[in-house]
């Protein structure tokens, strides 16, 4: 995308497809999002102890799933081959849960380097997702709550 911005819309539609095959799979045997956001959450002393409430209590009434979540999906972690085949890297942040946090989680990482791009995400995942963008939006604080707790790096 950032090599050829010309392409942008083709890469991340691309981008978007490579997500949803990744949240299409389901997972039993690894950690839950869900409890991966809480221990973020809950470490957060720099919020006070109510805002770190009304983060949980959103959280706790949010959907169970077990689909597979990278939960860093950003361009940085996606390698084109010279044969266009695409490699997902750095999977320490998956988890199994919502793939709706997922993609609030990626929404932010495009965000907080370009909001044109970000704008294109949130469009292309909730159309082929078939999820309406409130529904992701939910999301939003919780993710970005947790985001709080990772130092910050360049995505793009």
């Amino acid at each position: 995308m950032q090599e050829e911005p010309e392409k942008a819309e083709i890469y991340m539609d691309m981008f978007v497809d490579l997500q949803l095959s990744i949240h299409g799979q389901k997972v039993a045997a690894m950690k839950r999002l869900r409890h991966k956001l809480t221990d973020q959450i809950n470490s957060l002393k720099n919020l006070d102890a109510t805002a770190r409430y009304e983060l949980a209590t959103r959280l706790e009434s949010m959907p169970r799933h077990t689909k597979l979540c990278h939960g860093d999906f950003h361009p940085g972690n996606v390698i084109m081959d010279d044969h266009k085949r695409l490699w997902i890297i750095d999977w320490a942040h998956a988890a199994q849960g919502n793939a709706s946090a997922d993609a609030a989680m990626a929404y932010l990482l495009f965000a907080l380097e370009d909001e044109k791009k970000a704008e294109l995400y949130m469009k292309l995942f909730c159309e082929k997702s078939d999820t309406a963008r409130q529904y992701v939006n939910r999301w939003l604080p919780i993710v970005a709550a947790a985001q709080m707790t990772r130092k910050k790096k360049k995505i793009s």
